[in-house]
This record gives C-alpha cells, structure tokens and sequence, in this order.
C-alpha cells in the first residue's frame, strides 16, 4: 500500500531538482554541534514519552519518567546555551520578529488540531461504524480536496485581503467543522462525513498559505532559512503532542464513561422490565453481555465527542492571537523553502 508514495515523490523529487535554485553554501559557517545534540536528545525523548507513555501508563512507568527527565534537561540546556553562545544552533533573534512568533504558536495549534483529528477519524469510522479500510479512505478524501481548492484560491486573494482575515475564516472554519462533529454518532451518513469533512479541509487551506506569508513576511531574508525549519518542526511537535493527548483522553474518558452509565445497570432499574429490554436482562449471562456491548459503545462515542469538543475549543482558543500579528507593509520575496511544506 505504501508504494503508492513511489511515484508521487519521484515526481516532487524531479520537481526540485528542475525548478528549486541550489542554495549557496558558507564554507566558514560551522554547526554549533553542542546545540543539535540537545535539541536531538530533546526532541527524541519527547517522541517517545508521547508515543509510549499511553502504553505504559504514563509516569507509573520508570521509563516514561527517565524519557521526561531528559527531556527535560536536554531542553533546558539548549535553552540556555542558546541564550548564552555567540553562535547557536537556533538563533535567538527569530524570536524578536513578533509575526515570526505568534506563527509559530498557529501552526503548533494547527498541528495539534489537523492531524490529532486525522488519527480520531480512522478508528472512528473502521471501529464504530464498520467501514473497511478503503471505504473510509474514499469518504476523508475530499477533506484533501477542499485544502487543496482553497489553498488555490487563498493565493489568488493573497495581497487583496487582509491575511488576518483570512486567518480568522480559517479558524472559525476548523471551529466549526470539530462542532459539528461534537454531534456525531456511528448513524451519520456518508455525506454528512464527507461535507464537513470538506469543510474542515477548506479551513486548512484558509490557513496554510496566509500564515506562512505572515510568518515571513517581518523576517530578514537572511534569517528565513532557519526560521523554515524551526517553523516546521513546531508543527511537527504540534501534530506528536496532538495525537497523545487526543489518544490518551480518548482511552481515560471511555472507561470513565463504560463506569459512570454502568452504575445505572442494576436489578432494580425498571427500564428493563419492559418487554423489548428483556434481551438486555442484567439477571442472565446474555443479557450482561449484550448490556456490556452497548456500553462500551456508547462511552466510545461521548470519548470522542469530548475529544472533538476540545480540538474546537484550541481552535476558537487562538483567535484572539491574530490581534497580535502585524500586517506587513510590502509583500515579501518568499523562498522556496519557506513554503514547500
């Protein structure tokens, strides 16, 4: 299945080599080495208390607190070698550009919200609605679709409206597609999956381009090679972070959920005495069976719920930021870098 990605970065490779200019290299510039090994080491261990903490249940596990220890000191190290060394890994200045910071904050959210709904999709669909595997494929598609049109047509108003307010349609487009979902259950039908599927995708497109214009457009020419990839691994970390807490919410809620309905399940509730809940009797093995089935389910459905609830919430959350961002003055000579992902 993963072949499929041979020829489409083939292609994108072929793309770079025949369209990207070679950057030219500074033979005097050396890597501050110090300062890549704390951000590896961090960056590394962080990966790893994200991805393994829900499985070893988080710091009741001695592995999970070393990964955090580390983590933690690796960061702080970086943080204050940056701060203290005359040439750094990461340059401090970056963080002077306030446009380059608020950013940086966006798409860490952005990141978050994405693609943590993303890895909420797929078992939802194949799980709790039955769907095989390229069923639900076909019916999340269009959510590419509609980023890709509106990406399109972003770059068409580019220059014409206001980028912060094409920051806020997107937003409020996201927003509003995660409430929509907050109404969910497995009886929805595909084309109500694959609308606000649409939606949200387009909200994706409201942001992407204008953002990475705002973000570089106060940064110096020669500060935007690094800015590129400090920007990029803060949606990287965003979409890691995203995913854990998304996953992690979504086991505890469930089995608080499967606990707090349960409890209404007694031999003295007499909505089983009626005659189409006999088959859901808690007095015989079947009955508890089935009961237990249909618990679990529904728990499963308001864990998701609450999981959708908050991605809308971090959204409609970061709004306010864009008050803080500053229109530039003259649209800036993007590189090709600063925009390829």
């Amino acid at each position: 299945m993963f072949y499929i990605n041979v020829p489409i970065g083939a292609l994108a490779f072929a793309g770079i080599v025949i369209y990207v200019t070679e950057t030219k290299l500074d033979v005097l510039a050396k890597l501050d080495w110090f300062g890549f090994a704390m951000m590896s080491l961090a960056i590394a261990s962080l990966q790893l208390f994200l991805d393994r903490g829900e499985q070893l249940n988080w710091f009741a596990s001695g592995e999970i607190m070393i990964e955090a220890i580390v983590c933690a000191a690796a960061f702080y190290l970086l943080i204050v070698h940056t701060l203290t060394a005359e040439k750094s890994f990461v340059n401090p200045k970056l963080f002077l550009d306030r446009n380059f910071s608020v950013s940086m904050l966006f798409i860490f959210v952005i990141g978050i919200t994405y693609l943590a709904s993303l890895a909420l999709m797929t078992p939802y669909l194949q799980t709790l609605m039955g769907y095989p595997v390229m069923t639900a494929g076909i019916v999340m598609g269009p959510r590419g679709l509609g980023t890709m049109l509106c990406m399109f047509i972003v770059g068409r108003l580019i220059g014409k409206v206001d980028t912060r307010v094409l920051l806020v349609l997107g937003l409020a487009l996201t927003a509003w597609a995660m409430y929509a979902m907050t109404g969910w259950t497995p009886d929805i039908s595909q084309w109500t999956i694959i609308s606000i599927g649409f939606v949200q995708g387009a909200g994706l497109g409201f942001l992407f381009v204008p953002l990475t214009t705002i973000a570089f457009s106060t940064l110096p020419a020669h500060m935007r090679g690094d800015g590129t990839g400090l920007y990029n691994l803060s949606r990287n970390i965003g979409s890691s972070v995203g995913i854990s807490i998304v996953s992690a919410l979504l086991v505890e809620n469930a089995q608080v959920n499967h606990e707090t309905i349960a409890a209404y399940v007694t031999p003295f509730n007499r909505a089983f005495e009626a005659t189409a809940a006999q088959g859901l009797s808690p007095l015989t093995a079947a009955g508890r069976a089935s009961l237990n089935e249909l618990i679990t389910l529904q728990s499963t459905v308001i864990a998701y719920i609450d999981d959708f609830k908050l991605l809308m919430l971090m959204s409609l959350a970061v709004i306010p930021l864009v008050l803080l961002l500053r229109k530039p003055k003259v649209a800036p000579a993007m590189d090709h870098s600063a925009v390829m992902e």
